[in-house]
């Protein structure tokens, strides 16, 4: 998951809240905000699940998305 389609999935996800999740949400897995994880170089795939792990976001939804094409095989 690249920068990019991690921030395309929090806005799909979320709408709205997402500037307030990333900025102001403390993940517990990282212990840090999804911004500064950003910042500090985590994976965003890293940071997407431990988003989608605080937020209740059902597994269906946490696979796949941000992309703007699927992947092809």
């Amino acid at each position: 998951m690249r920068r990019s389609e991690f921030l395309r999935a929090v806005d799909d996800e979320f709408g709205g809240r997402a500037t307030a999740l990333t900025h102001d949400l403390i993940l517990g897995a990282l212990g840090t905000t999804a911004l500064e994880a950003l910042e500090a170089g985590v994976p965003p795939r890293d940071i997407w699940l431990a988003l989608c792990d605080e937020a209740d976001v059902p597994a269906e939804r946490r696979y796949g998305v941000g992309r703007l094409e699927p992947r092809r095989r």
